[in-house]
């Protein structure tokens, strides 16, 4: 089973499961990890707001899990997903729509 920190908290990286691209990370503690078991959706723990959130809750954008893999040391998962649109909060379909160039942020071209 996943190991947590000492904080309750793991690494979750979401993967599209159509095209194995990385949509986004975030932190799930046991009730993340329970909610996402039991729904098939993803949810995670807003260290923000410290408290329980299904991605898309309010904009519909939910993820739909197809997968969880766990990693060697057991504190570190990857949920392989199908969205339901965007997964970034900026409309982006990835939270990861820009890259490192020198010392400046370019848009990643899709």
């Amino acid at each position: 089973m996943p190991k947590f920190d000492d904080k309750g908290l793991l690494c979750a990286v979401v993967v599209d499961h159509a095209s194995r691209a990385v949509l986004m990370v975030a932190f799930m503690d046991a009730e993340a990890l329970a909610a996402t078991r039991a729904t098939g959706l993803a949810h995670f723990h807003s260290r923000s707001r410290g408290k329980l959130w299904q991605k898309g809750e309010s904009s519909g954008h939910v993820l739909e899990v197809e997968e969880i893999l766990v990693d060697c040391d057991q504190d570190a998962l990857v949920l392989s997903c199908r969205p339901a649109g965007p997964t970034c909060h900026t409309g982006a379909p990835s939270c990861f729509y820009r890259r490192l160039e020198g010392d400046v942020l370019q848009p990643v071209k899709t």
